[in-house]
């Protein structure tokens, strides 16, 4: 078996382990074990590579190191300025939050959600406190990984511009912004499975993704706006609701000593980010017991939930297809959707930014006018990049872990697979875009108000044309029929459909300058709806991709 660089490292801390009650032989070969099988795992950023390039990698993970390495290099610039150290290295820790927890979420939730080992190793004579210590110790393994590719280039940096003392400080606060980073991740969990079944815990994780996407697109935002710029110099200003953003923790120590800016709030902010990830720690290790008794929790599923699934999935059925065979494409297309977990990993995060991106023009444009301005105004049309995200979303429905599945179409006692296209993207439409669309829709008639609502119907209906040109001009494949990463994604397709997004916003830009235009608009897009449903599905079945 496999012997690896870090076991024979950790063997020089044997005596410790043993001091702490650690069977350390045990554990040893526990992480053994789980390194070698985390080397036959293929992580989130690999994920649409080829199949037999990741076949030919003798470690997907270490392979994956360079792409966070090449991440890493936007965080130079940051450490190598010499301005406001608080302004620049908030922006550092921000992106190291992101890119680690991201990681952390969708690469290692299977290793801090494990509960394989209290049942399969957990029979045998070892004790708790070594498999505790085993799963810590991996988890960590990976993290320290993966903050040395991501930040390795910029703490270098930091050594030659900055110093040893800020060199120095810089990896403690790495090191307990990780240490916090883990912390959260879990509490979240345990918060999860105090009062959920594991079936509501896999959905919040990637729940949580999507609210990770789009904390960091505004997170820009916010972070741009927690300073002023006066006589072309960056200030500080300190107000009550910093306190709870974490990178300006992190920042504040470096502020104090580049500077020698010393103030309450700066002294406060220190002692946050040293004292919080210790507390934080320390919360996790009372809690574990707790948290292992309720990660047993994943293998009970909520019958109760997934009746009232089916109830409203039957409902939509009925509502929005025409026959019978369309509606258990619908069903099948949604429930699908639902449970894929790495269908949900690669489209709820472009979904995020789909919710997102309207608003981060709008912001933008409020600083350089008031909201008033911005509200009488025709800003509303940002709501058009909302649909930007939905070439790329509709490609991914032909993908699905269970691809081997799709001989069942084969055995279908249907004439025509018109059903089968329309059932799918009709569940896309409602269960995915539909309900973001609204709540961009209901902000948006806050901000600009009612009369709007013509032109919201317009964008809606547009949409809806312009996901069938996207699947008019993408190749026919049938529904969770292929394996991720099986076929390379067309890049100028995806460019040139979302010209064709622009042109339909465009002419209803300007429509809104003829009188009745709006309306006029609103007609002619139900017909071009009607025809495109109607006659964008006949498809010679020679053309449709089986497998």
């Amino acid at each position: 078996m496999k012997d690896f660089k870090f076991l024979k490292f950790l063997d020089r801390f044997k005596a410790l382990f043993e001091k702490l009650g650690v069977d350390y032989k045990a554990m040893r070969k526990i992480l053994q074990i789980k390194l070698i099988m985390d080397g036959r795992r293929v992580p989130t950023v690999f994920s649409n590579s080829n199949k037999k390039e990741d076949e030919a990698s003798s470690n997907k993970f270490f392979k994956s190191l360079g792409i966070y390495l090449l991440m890493g290099l936007i965080l130079i610039p940051f450490v190598a300025m010499k301005t406001n150290y608080i302004y620049q290295m908030s922006f550092v820790f921000v992106i190291i939050m992101f890119f680690i927890m991201t990681s952390l979420i969708s690469d290692f939730s299977s290793v801090l959600l494990d509960i394989k080992d209290k049942s399969i190793v957990g029979t045998k004579p070892v004790n708790l406190k070594t498999l505790r210590f085993a799963k810590t110790i991996h988890v960590s393994l990976y993290m320290f990984y993966i903050t040395a590719a991501l930040v390795g280039p910029a703490l270098f940096v930091s050594l030659y511009r900055q110093g040893v003392t800020f060199f120095l400080l810089f990896l403690v606060l790495i090191i307990l912004i990780d240490i916090l980073i883990i912390v959260l991740t879990s509490l979240i969990y345990f918060l999860v499975l105090r009062f959920f079944d594991g079936e509501k815990l896999k959905d919040i994780i990637n729940y949580i993704q999507i609210a990770l996407t789009m904390v960091l697109a505004v997170g820009y935002q916010l972070l741009g706006r927690l300073f002023s710029i006066v006589d072309l110099q960056i200030q500080f200003q300190p107000k009550w609701w910093q306190y709870f953003i974490i990178p300006i923790w992190f920042s504040a120590p470096f502020q104090m000593l580049k500077k020698s800016e010393i103030n309450g709030t700066f002294i406060i902010f220190t002692i946050m980010a040293i004292l919080i990830p210790i507390i934080a720690m320390v919360i996790y290790i009372k809690t574990m017991p707790a948290f292992e008794k309720n990660l047993q929790k994943l293998n009970n599923n909520s019958e109760n939930v997934k009746r009232k699934l089916k109830k409203q999935h039957h409902f939509l059925a009925l509502l929005l297809c025409r026959n019978k065979e369309e509606r258990v494409f619908f069903r099948f297309a949604s429930d699908m959707m639902k449970n894929e977990r790495e269908f949900k990993l690669k489209v709820y995060p472009s979904l995020g930014f789909s919710i997102i991106f309207p608003f981060i023009f709008i912001f933008q444009q409020i600083g350089f006018s008031s909201f008033r301005q911005v509200a009488e105004g025709r800003s509303y049309f940002y709501i058009y990049f909302c649909g930007m995200m939905l070439p790329t979303v509709m490609m991914m429905i032909k993908y699905s872990e269970r691809y081997k599945g799709a001989w069942i179409y084969k055995t279908l006692p249907i004439n025509s697979f018109v059903p089968v296209f329309k059932g799918a993207i009709k569940a896309y439409i409602a269960k995915l875009f539909l309900p973001l669309f609204l709540v961009d829709t209901i902000i948006f008639m806050f901000i600009f108000g009612l009369r709007i609502l013509p032109d919201m119907v317009i964008v809606l209906l547009n949409t809806m044309i312009f996901n069938i040109l996207c699947f008019a001009a993408n190749k026919k494949t049938l529904p969770f029929s292929e394996a991720f990463g099986s076929t390379k994604e067309n890049g100028m397709l995806n460019l040139l459909l979302a010209l064709g997004l622009a042109v339909l916003a465009g002419v209803h830009f300007l429509c809104t300058n003829i009188n009745y235009g709006v309306y006029i608009y609103i007609i002619l897009a139900v017909i071009a709806n009607l025809i495109l449903w109607k006659y964008a599905f006949k498809i010679s079945p020679d053309k449709i991709n089986k497998n």
